[in-house]
């Protein structure tokens, strides 16, 4: 499996991606926004896109793919309760299903509730496994819920569906907050060195050559995956004193999430 990550360098910091057989050359364009540099990217790479997969059904993950298809003739993937949202779907995933690209790559959709209620994660059944976490899990970070999504199935997402990857599993988002989301990790628990060295390298980062993080940094840096830290609830409580003194960790994820609504 090839994967190409392609800075888009709007406003909302998207990340696209290209994900390539090294056999045939068949290629899926996930959330291809900026379709130009997708259908070049693949053009450099001597790429065909035969399928193109949104994770959701947000404009800034679904604005490329007519251009996409035009270009290429490609399949469209989405969540299966997508089609009224996503215009043209050739093909509605469910949790569990297979998406083929070429004859080298497979990838499992997870069902991943939460951001919004149709969210789509792709696994990759590789040796070392990557996660395209669309707009559920970013680095050091949460989706928010303010566009048809609902936090306490994104804490389930969390908690029954992420919380199980290896640790070596890869993680390709669909943004480049890191910098942001560290920032907001540290002022939630402010002895988190690891989080605090990180910031210092990332701070300034490249986003055409971003740090991919797994999800062993992942449980050390981002809030959202540290409900039980003493020092996350503890800080915590000085916002919220009505907290009960052992809160479960469906309270503390709620919590972190409204807290980084307006922070």
């Amino acid at each position: 499996m090839i994967v190409e990550q392609i800075w888009t360098g709007n406003a909302y910091r998207n990340f696209n991606y290209l994900i390539a057989c090294a056999e045939t050359g068949e290629a899926l364009a996930v959330d291809p926004l900026d379709y130009e540099k997708c259908l070049s990217r693949a053009k450099e790479r001597g790429w065909e896109i035969t399928q193109v997969l949104n994770t959701h059904e947000h404009p800034d993950h679904t604005g490329g793919n007519a251009a996409v298809i035009s270009a290429t003739g490609a399949r469209l993937l989405a969540h299966a309760n997508a089609r009224d949202t996503i215009a043209g779907i050739d093909r509605g995933l469910q949790a569990g299903d297979v998406i083929k690209v070429g004859r080298t790559v497979e990838l499992e959709a997870l069902d991943t509730p939460g951001h919004t209620m149709c969210h789509i994660c792709l696994l990759s059944h590789t040796d070392t496994p990557a996660i395209f976490s669309g707009d559920t899990l970013f680095n050091a970070g949460a989706g928010n819920c303010h566009h048809g999504g609902h936090p306490p199935e994104l804490y389930a997402t969390f908690a029954e569906q992420l919380a199980r990857l290896p640790n070596d599993t890869l993680v390709y988002p669909g943004h480049d907050y890191l910098a942001n989301n560290l920032a907001f990790t540290l002022d939630r628990e402010p002895d988190n060195q690891r989080a605090a060295t990180l910031l210092d390298q990332v701070k300034d980062q490249d986003p055409d050559n971003p740090l991919v993080s797994n999800m062993a940094l992942e449980r050390e840096i981002n809030t959202f995956m540290r409900l039980d830290s003493p020092a996350v609830i503890a800080r915590l409580r000085e916002s919220f004193p009505d907290m009960p003194p052992e809160p479960d960790a469906l309270t503390v994820f709620l919590k972190l999430r409204e807290l980084r609504n307006s922070w």
